[in-house]
């Protein structure tokens, strides 16, 4: 029977202590003997029991050097013949040495055989309590020492199968010859000792502290290997998460400048909702509905309505006369507070209806501007024979410009379309009109601002300046106070416009100065 040094356990043969050295010690995890400390390598055990143990392992080698001691009696029982085995244990070193990771199985000699085993100390005790009462009853004194000299076997070292006489001699023959193997060699050889830097592990041999290093190395290149992977995840995961914001952020731009452009489209009469013609309809319905509009009235307007599309001259309607000639007979009798005023040629008032309200303003502007016009005998040469046109004929006319090649950027804006929009006009589309007609006109500071026709100025005793305005939003009722006889200066607020309340920073300012030849009229393309 053989018995392991390291843990006591006791096996039949040789090759069945090679086999549980091999596997639960080199494999599985080791237990110190003596305290049962558990849960480190091989190597910081041998160091646990050489430091923590030393007295212990003493004790354990000089015990009389005897491992097991079997009893027995033959079957035949009258034969009470004691039968005793006695192997020769070396030291602990030697002992753990034959475990240690760098030495195989295959590395013993062949002829060596591992015959080392250990009891604890009160295995030791029980063996010699039985012992001594075995004495006492037979007198075994003579037999112990036959046992001695019969059953002694000389210790063979586990690394290279030497054998020694005693114990002693094979300790220090494995610490002298072995010490590479060993961790703690003999305080007196002058073999260097080698730390690891990286976890501060003492090596007796530099090739170990090599392929150790190395291992280090290898688990740090692992390490870095899949923080590398983990980082590569993160990235990834980032610039998704920044995609997915990005597309979020271009879609709500996206939607947002769709609702503002819808928006304009609607504010400047794009939204496909219709024009002139069918505003007007829809906005009579509304008021036969609430009452406000006898039905009768309703298909005499129509009637007309219809008729005014279809010669293309307004109906006049929304035109208000002679409020001109009703200011000059004001300023000339009743303007106290007034100290000079300058007032220009006839003009008629033109005012929204329900067809045009809330776009038609640079429409019924420009029936004002030409309504002046018409009575102007220095242009009769360029607007021979017209009359002032309905709101859907001076679009018609803006296209007919376009066609001509006049404006194309604002066309282009346009949709070179105006005709059953309700389209905003602004000066660019009045020049394009006016000089179609050849009347010379110079826009001034472009605006998109509500347009109203300027026909006059005053100027106070004290000086200030006040314009005097056409609004195209002032309705007929409120423009035919201006012509009675008996006017009052309150009636004239809803013409004056002192300087101190215009709101926007600059105006548009419609200036006619004259006729174009034809020659300028094909420069201005």
């Amino acid at each position: 029977m053989l018995s392991c040094d390291i843990c006591g356990e006791t096996v039949t043969s040789e090759p069945d202590m090679k086999a549980h050295l091999l596997i639960v010690h080199m494999e599985n995890e080791v237990v110190c003997p003596f305290c049962k400390l558990s849960g480190v390598n091989y190597d910081e055990m041998c160091f646990h029991i050489e430091t923590a143990h030393f007295e212990e392992n003493e004790l354990e080698r000089n015990f009389e050097r005897i491992n097991t001691v079997q009893y027995g009696t033959s079957d035949n029982r009258e034969d009470n013949t004691l039968q005793c085995r006695s192997e020769v244990n070396s030291s602990i070193h030697s002992a753990c040495a034959s475990n240690h990771p760098k030495i195989s199985t295959q590395s013993l000699p062949k002829g060596g055989t591992l015959k080392h085993s250990a009891f604890y100390s009160e295995d030791l005790t029980g063996s010699r309590k039985f012992l001594k009462s075995k004495e006492k009853e037979c007198d075994l004194s003579k037999i112990k020492g036959s046992i001695y000299e019969t059953m002694y076997s000389p210790p063979e070292c586990p690394f290279c199968g030497k054998i020694e006489d005693c114990s002693q001699d094979m300790e220090t023959h494995v610490k002298t010859k072995h010490a590479n193997l060993l961790d703690t060699p003999l305080e007196d050889c002058d073999q260097p000792l080698y730390d690891c830097p990286m976890c501060g592990l003492v090596c007796t041999h530099y090739h170990i502290l090599q392929e150790h290093v190395n291992l280090h190395l290898e688990e740090s290149n692992f390490g870095q290997g899949m923080d590398r992977i983990q980082c590569s995840r993160d990235l990834e995961l980032a610039h998704q998460l920044q995609e997915e914001e990005d597309r979020k952020r271009r879609s709500a731009e996206s939607r947002q400048e769709m609702e503002e452009f819808q928006k304009l489209q609607r504010q400047y009469g794009l939204d496909n909702s219709g024009g002139y013609k069918q505003q007007q309809l829809r906005n009579m319905e509304i008021e036969v509905n609430k009452g406000r509009m006898h039905p009768s009235e309703f298909h005499r307007r129509k009637a007309d309505m219809m008729e005014s599309l279809a010669i293309g001259i307004d109906d006049g309607k929304t035109k208000t006369s002679g409020i001109i000639e009703a200011l000059c007979r004001y300023y000339q009798n009743a303007a106290t507070d007034v100290r000079r005023v300058w007032l220009s040629a006839v003009v008629d008032h033109f005012h929204s209806s329900f067809g045009d309200k809330g776009w038609g303003c640079g429409y019924r502007n420009f029936q004002m501007l030409l309504s002046s016009l018409l009575q102007n005998d220095a242009y009769d040469d360029c607007l021979k024979g017209m009359s002032v046109p309905c709101i859907p004929k001076i679009q018609s006319m803006i296209e007919d410009a376009w066609k001509e090649g006049f404006d194309p950027q604002g066309a282009s804006q346009l949709n070179n379309r105006l005709q059953g929009t309700k389209a905003w006009i602004g000066a660019c589309e009045v020049y394009t009109l006016l000089t179609s007609l050849r009347v010379k006109y110079v826009p001034k500071n472009p605006s998109s601002c509500h347009s109203r026709t300027v026909v006059g100025i005053e100027e106070k005793k004290n000086r200030t300046l006040c314009l005097l305005i056409f609004d195209p939003g002032c309705p007929s009722r409120e423009m035919q106070k201006l012509l009675k006889q008996d006017m009052e200066a309150s009636s004239l607020k809803q013409l004056r416009k002192f300087v101190g309340n215009l709101k926007h920073k600059q105006y548009q300012i419609v200036a006619v100065e004259g006729v174009l030849s034809s020659e300028e009229k094909v420069v201005s393309f």
